[in-house]
């Protein structure tokens, strides 16, 4: 009877797993997945999804960014994401008289809509399976580096072959670590400007502290739209542009939702590595992860207590400190859910039965038996290196003076170039020094670099350590603090101004007055000593770890010959699908798949920034005054599904199943963090805003329901 028990409790987990693990390629849905998609409630057809012979949801769905997705919502090109993906641009244009980030911004017309130059949004055009073009020529018997070689030559005349003179974008990228390729056709529109946006004590509700968590209560969305050229083409930001007209957008839902409904999440998930070995995860647990926790709990340290001292510095390091806060709870999360799933273990006991198997099936014997063994050795050899790495790129390479220092890398070879070549490169340095300085604060910088400093010099041997910090040690016995004080007194790299003087007088001793800034022979001394003693190696190895993962990934699925494997996510378009459920986090905790206003109110503290609600919408849930977005008198805020999600998918549209937008995706539940390595089905969630909440903010609290009105409500 218990064995009975035990197989079913074991069949029922891989059902599950199978339901709603997995990020799926659009074009091969009806092969793999299409019939499970409906069988959980999803009406519409595969073409309704992906096609390129009829406008599809593809159409209504970009690329926002470089790392974030968004979902078209009306015929006039208008955009719906997260807040923490808009965060940047909104940051961009607030000011202390001005601040957009704490009041909320919203265009009265679309002449007061914000442009941002440097934002753009990707529609793919298309997808294809180009793996026989790829790999010809690409044999077995090839080094790592010899087949990279071959491979970039493919993808750069199958590249140029689609671009169709420039008009697309085209990338080519490797699935299945490199056993498959893909060729993506994007178009990608330059001019996006921003409509909307709630304030942060809207958007960013609950702030770092309710981040990756649940229950939450956050309405993480802004609103931009698209501009096009008359011909609706992309084109460079001009007033004579015109929003732009979508082959497809979403229709939105008031129906509401209920536990157990389907839902689909689509959009670009970034990153993701389900099939690696134990060896790999504990690299990532042992080495990576608690120093790059530890590196990032220090920074955000020190930038709260400055943030918070200050009203400037708050508005300037409001968008990094988002972005350091972000992954270091992620990382956090990540190692506490792989130890509860004991992946390492459940990953062993796989090796254990794949070994089982190399060692004892012909064909296996010869290609697999020593490729666990193999991956021990190199990961062993990493670790070493893989601390420095952490330290250096979480440490003192996170110090912005030492960064921007990377701009002037290419200095010996100014001497040689005519002042037409030179000026358009001093012209975009001084670009990146506006951009970066006007979010600078140089004591809450030196803070952090001395720290970081201290950190790295204490924490690598010697071996590794570039000859000024030596230098710089000694002669300021250990004090770290007074050696940034000192050096910063010295170099140009503390402001905009010294840069552009720097740049201005280039030609009268420029190089020696380079040579001699303290801050760039650090940076020099460190690229130095990195490219000569870590990186050849690091390269090395990871071309070894690149071919292994390769062949380790092929040996799985003969050796699970039955199972159908979606690729890991590389941020190009995927489909994910579950279904709303609850989740008990631990013994003795259950938590509801929702969330209301309610909570947002017993959440309220004035004293603190994150908490503090602001009395429009206390006014509004006083008087209950809810429009058409209530559901029985309650006005719903979030909720949660069994779609597997990751970074990227901020701002994906969470759709039902009669393809209508019913929410925004905007986070993870930190309990099922450990999803990009191992997928939990009982504690991954996906968090969503409900896009009834959407509407209220927009009409109810902003009075922007002219932006409703471009949608299509389906009631």
């Amino acid at each position: 009877m218990k064995k009975t028990l035990l197989l079913s409790i074991s069949l029922l987990i891989v059902f599950i797993t199978i339901a709603n693990e997995g990020m799926w390629i659009p074009m091969l849905l009806t092969k793999y997945k299409f019939a499970d998609m409906q069988k959980k409630g999803f009406k519409l057809t595969a073409d309704d999804i992906y096609s390129i012979n009829q406008a599809s949801m593809k159409d209504a769905i970009v690329l926002f960014g470089r790392g974030c997705t968004g979902e078209l919502v009306s015929d006039q090109g208008l955009l719906l994401t997260n807040h923490h993906c808009g965060y940047g641009s909104i940051q961009s244009y607030s000011t202390i008289e001005h601040d957009y980030l704490r009041d909320g911004f919203w265009a009265k017309n679309k002449t007061d809509e914000l442009s941002n130059p440097k934002l753009t949004v990707t529609f793919l055009v298309r997808m294809d399976d180009v793996t026989t073009h790829i790999l010809t020529n690409v044999t077995e018997n090839l080094t790592q580096e010899q087949r990279n070689l071959i491979i970039s030559k493919n993808i750069a005349k199958l590249k140029k072959e689609n671009s169709e003179n420039n008009k697309y974008n085209v990338e080519i990228k490797p699935f299945y670590y490199g056993n498959e390729y893909y060729m993506f056709i994007y178009e990608v529109f330059r001019d996006v400007r921003l409509v909307g946006a709630p304030p942060s004590a809207v958007g960013k509700f609950g702030g770092d502290t309710d981040n990756w968590m649940w229950p939450r209560h956050t309405g993480d969305f802004s609103v931009f739209r698209i501009y096009a050229n008359k011909d609706n083409e992309p084109a460079d930001y001009s007033p004579n542009n015109v929003p732009y007209k979508p082959k497809r957008f979403f229709p939105i839902s008031l129906k509401g939702v209920q536990k157990d409904d389907f839902t689909m999440v689509y959009g670009f998930p970034g990153h993701t590595q389900e099939y690696i070995p134990s060896f790999v995860i504990k690299l990532i647990t042992e080495v990576e992860n608690p120093i790059q926790i530890k590196l990032r709990e220090i920074r955000l340290a020190i930038m709260n207590e400055d943030m918070n001292s200050n009203q400037t510095i708050r508005i300037q390091y409001s968008s990094k400190y988002a972005g350091v806060a972000n992954y270091w709870k992620k990382w956090l999360g990540e190692n506490r859910g792989l130890k509860r799933l004991d992946a390492i273990n459940k990953k062993e006991e796989f090796e254990k039965s794949f070994q089982n198997w190399a060692n004892n099936t012909s064909q296996a014997k010869n290609n697999y038996s020593n490729l666990l063994n193999e991956y021990k050795v190199v990961c062993e050899k990493l670790r070493p290196l893989s601390k420095i790495d952490a330290y250096l790129f979480e440490g003192i390479m996170t110090g912005e003076m030492v960064r921007f220092a990377r701009n002037f890398g290419d200095y010996k070879s100014w001497q040689t170039k005519t002042d037409s070549t030179l000026n358009p490169v001093f012209a975009t340095i001084k670009g990146r020094a506006k951009d970066m300085y006007k979010d600078f604060n140089l004591s809450t910088d030196q803070k952090m670099f001395s720290i970081m400093l201290k950190i790295y010099y204490d924490s690598i041997s010697s071996n590794y350590q570039p000859e000024i910090l030596k230098i710089w040690s000694k002669k300021y016995k250990g004090d770290w603090n007074k050696c940034v004080a000192d050096i910063s007194n010295k170099t140009m790299f503390t402001s905009e101004d010294k840069i552009n003087l720097f740049l201005n007088n280039y030609k009268i001793n420029g190089t020696k007055t380079l040579e001699k800034d303290p801050i760039f022979t650090l940076w020099s001394a460190i690229s130095d000593m990195y490219n000569q003693k870590v990186l050849p190696i690091v390269t090395t190895y990871n071309n070894k770890i690149d071919s292994l993962n390769r062949i380790y990934m092929k040996a799985q699925m003969k050796f699970e010959s039955d199972k159908i494997f979606y690729p890991d996510a590389n941020l190009t378009l995927r489909v994910t699908y579950g279904k709303i459920s609850d989740y008990s986090p631990k013994d003795g905790v259950s938590y509801n798949w929702f969330t209301t206003l309610d909570g947002i109110i017993e959440k309220d503290d004035s004293t603190i920034y994150d908490y503090d609600v602001p009395a429009r919408l206390k006014e509004l849930w006083e008087n209950k005054d809810y429009g058409n977005y209530a559901e029985n008198g309650v006005m719903n805020v979030c909720f949660i599904g069994t779609n597997h999600t990751t970074g990227g998918n901020s701002g994906s549209p969470v759709i039902n199943g009669n393809g209508e937008l019913i929410g925004i995706n905007f986070d993870r539940n930190w309990e099922g963090t450990m999803s990009d390595i191992m997928y939990d089905p009982a504690q991954c969630r996906n968090i969503t805003l409900d896009i009834r909440y959407v509407l209220f903010i927009i009409d109810k609290f902003a009075g922007a329901k002219n932006l409703v009105d471009e949608m299509v409500i389906s009631k």
